[in-house]
């Protein structure tokens, strides 16, 4: 079974993170979004994948290489010009064959059971088959008593269900989208509902579920992967008398100096904090000396 990954946006709400890395590699709790969610794909009968990849996208061609270290093939599809959702399917074009496959965004992290919405999918012979949640404020789907999909709004709407990134797409809705151009894909599911094609929910609850789309959000997504605890990285230098308080994460060959306190803040690889510094509620990215005291920063 074969599965892309939608890796080629900007990030801009993840700014100033995504200056520095693509927000597919940004480390949580000390290993890239991408790394989780290819695991999470394998683990779920994927054989093959596809990223795309366009924002920093030397970064992430060089992080998969030939995907060895996962034990699988992962082709990367660099978009020189950036195509959209929609755009970045189509431009994978040559790599699916007449099966239906996974697309999912590389922003989510989640533990929702792919094999049990294949077998939703393969029932329903739908062309698309979105995989939702109630997630309030995201509820923009309108399904009818037989899980049809009869309209995708623009904003959130009671009564509706979100759309959790992740679809089973049948390759004849290839046809249906524009070939080198910007597209995006829920526009082209709006025009298959107009034209009376089928597109399906797949209902999934109780379940694992991040988005990781805004700096709260990747902040949020550290701290419930650490739990209450502290994740620290091969190759640190941690004194004795440093204060790690309530949970936190440190990247690997970090160096905290006698007396520095980290409480509820992440650290990037290859960061220092100097001698009797405090970095509370703060973010700090890769290889960064802290010389002063970070309260809700990013740095």
């Amino acid at each position: 079974m074969k599965a892309m990954i939608l890796a080629a946006g900007f990030g801009t709400r993840l700014r100033p993170l995504t200056e520095v890395k693509p927000k597919a590699l940004m480390p949580v709790a000390n290993k890239p979004i991408l790394a989780r969610n290819i695991e999470y794909l394998i683990s779920h009968g994927i054989t093959e994948i596809i990223v795309n990849a366009h924002h920093h996208s030397q970064q992430i061609v060089e992080y998969l290489q030939d995907g060895s270290s996962f034990g699988l093939n992962i082709e990367v599809k660099v978009e020189p010009e950036i195509l959209g959702t929609g755009g970045g399917i189509k431009n994978a074009e040559d790599f699916w064959d007449k099966n239906p496959f996974f697309v999912i965004n590389s922003d989510i992290l989640t533990d929702i059971n792919l094999a049990a919405v294949y077998r939703v999918h393969e029932a329903s012979e739908a062309l698309v088959t979105l995989v939702l949640h109630d997630c309030e404020p995201y509820n923009q789907i309108q399904v009818d008593d037989r899980w049809n999909i009869t309209h995708i709004a623009k904003t959130n709407t009671p009564g509706r269900f979100a759309f959790t990134g992740i679809h089973v797409i049948h390759p004849e809705v290839l046809s249906h989208i524009p070939e080198g151009v910007f597209s995006d894909i829920i526009e082209c599911y709006r025009r298959l509902i107009g034209l009376g094609k089928s597109i399906r929910a797949c209902l999934v609850q109780d379940h694992y579920w991040r988005e990781i789309g805004s700096l709260q959000s990747y902040f949020e997504a550290n701290r419930e992967l650490a739990g209450n605890s502290f994740v620290i990285g091969p190759d640190c230098a941690v004194d004795s008398s440093v204060k790690l308080m309530d949970w936190g994460v440190i990247g690997e060959n970090s160096i905290l100096g006698e007396g520095a306190k980290v409480q509820r803040s992440v650290l990037w690889e290859g960061v220092t904090v100097e001698e009797a510094i405090q970095v509370v509620d703060a973010v700090v990215t890769s290889g960064r000396v802290v010389d002063h005291d970070l309260h809700g920063e990013v740095f």
